[in-house]
Formats: C-alpha cells, structure tokens, sequence
C-alpha cells in the first residue's frame, strides 16, 4: 500500500495523473480513477467555478467508489 499527500493542485497534474497514466491501477478502483481524472481536467479548465461544471462533478463523484452501481 503507498500514500501520496498532495499540498498542491497542480502535482495532480505533473505528478499523480501521469503516475497512473505511466502504471494503470488494476481492479475496480481503475474505474475510479478515470473519473477523478475527469473532475481534475475539469478543474484545470477552471469549469468547477461554473454552475454547470460543479453539477458534472457531483454527477461524476454520485458514481464513485462504493456508489457505483454495477450492471
């Protein structure tokens, strides 16, 4: 098991995302890690400061983790 502590954003960008880009996460929690992926590009694009773009990322996190449902 690792921890990583982020202090700031942007290390999402520079070092997290292409971490996992570089060594895919295997099992469910990959699922999980595209859509964190989708809130951070989304993020990045400053769109989480829009009406719109917090309800895509509360629509995306209502599909993570132990409330996704699986069909």
């Amino acid at each position: 098991m690792v921890y990583f502590v982020v202090t700031r954003y942007q290390y999402i960008l520079e070092k997290i995302i292409p971490l996992f880009d570089k060594y895919p996460i295997q099992g469910v929690k990959a699922l999980d890690y595209i859509e964190f992926k989708k809130v951070a590009v989304i993020m990045s694009k400053k769109a989480h400061l829009t009406k719109e773009g917090l309800s895509k990322i509360q629509s995306i996190k209502s599909n993570m983790n132990s409330l996704r449902s699986y069909v």
